[in-house]
């Protein structure tokens, strides 16, 4: 009889331990959890943006909500790196916020799109509108790599988590013979991780994305990491070029002339990592150019 109550008992608590267990890992988040996230936050500002074009001011009070919601996103990446663990509340808390976001951003969307007018028999509805639509958009596809020129200066001793910079593109950038991204487009930047350099920490890092480009007025979101940094004349020494009245393809011909290759003291890791080799500081001068890689598809309006 004692036999058997033990062996009950310990199947209960091999139970018990297994269901914590479990309840721990679900518990869990992990670094995809908050990937996901990002992805969120980058699918809800497409939805902003469409939103745009149908009440802008509900699209601008939605941008700032979503603005905030990107800064808890970078703060809990931050947050889990450095501590390991994460509250499974504190992550969908986030998500469901998000969530809530996209909703109502994309709630009115079938209310607010135009009837279609009544088609003659035997034509296709509809055809017209799309074959405008579509000759007005250009498709950048992922893996497409931009260079832009840094218009303010980062340093991993002083930069801090979340600043934002921005950048300018140098040359077109053309899909099928149309200028999707004319030169000179802004593109916003974001630091999203940094470790200055200490006495202990030789090795200064420093992380920055690009999460937004914005085309003749138009902002659109985007997702950029950057892949390779060069060293050129910088803003001073483009000047006399650009008040020479040449194209922009003789200037920027003009500047690559004049660039000294990968930028020295630095090397760029998996996800734009940026790591000093020097036991220095990462340092990126202002017009420093960063080759970035567009990570996923960004429809773009022409003119």
């Amino acid at each position: 009889m004692h036999l058997m109550q033990r062996a009950g008992l310990a199947a209960l608590l091999v139970t018990t331990l297994g269901l914590g267990v479990a309840d721990a890992r679900q518990a869990t988040v992990t670094q995809t959890d908050i990937q996901r996230l990002q992805d969120n936050v980058f699918q809800a500002s497409s939805d902003v943006t469409q939103l745009r074009g149908r009440d802008a001011a509900r699209a601008e009070r939605l941008q700032t909500e979503l603005d905030d919601l990107r800064e808890e996103v970078i703060y809990l990446k931050v947050k889990l790196r450095k501590e390991r663990s994460l509250a499974r509340t504190e992550y969908t808390d986030v998500r469901d916020r998000i969530e809530d976001l996209r909703t109502r951003a994309r709630e009115d969307r079938v209310a607010a799109a135009p009837a279609a007018p009544a088609a003659p028999a035997g034509t296709r509805r509809g055809a017209g509108a799309a074959t405008t639509a579509a000759a007005n958009t250009v498709d950048v596809p992922a893996g497409t790599e931009v260079d832009v020129r840094l218009s303010n200066s980062l340093n991993s001793g002083t930069a801090q988590v979340e600043d934002r910079f921005e950048a300018t593109t140098l040359v077109d950038l053309n899909i099928g013979g149309r200028t999707a991204v004319p030169a000179g487009s802004v593109v916003r930047g974001v630091v999203t991780a940094v470790e200055p350099a200490t006495r202990t920490n030789r090795t200064a890092r420093m992380t920055v994305s690009f999460d937004q480009i914005t085309v003749n007025g138009r902002a659109y979101p985007l997702r950029g990491t950057v892949t390779q940094a060069i060293e050129g004349e910088g803003i001073r020494g483009e000047a006399g070029r650009v008040g020479t009245g040449a194209g922009v393809g003789a200037i920027i011909g003009g500047i690559l002339g004049g660039f000294k290759g990968a930028l020295a003291g630095i090397l760029i890791g998996a996800g734009g990592t940026i790591a000093a080799t020097e036991g220095r500081e990462v340092e990126l001068a202002q017009g420093s150019v960063l080759r970035v890689r567009i990570d996923s598809p960004v429809q773009i309006q022409v003119r």
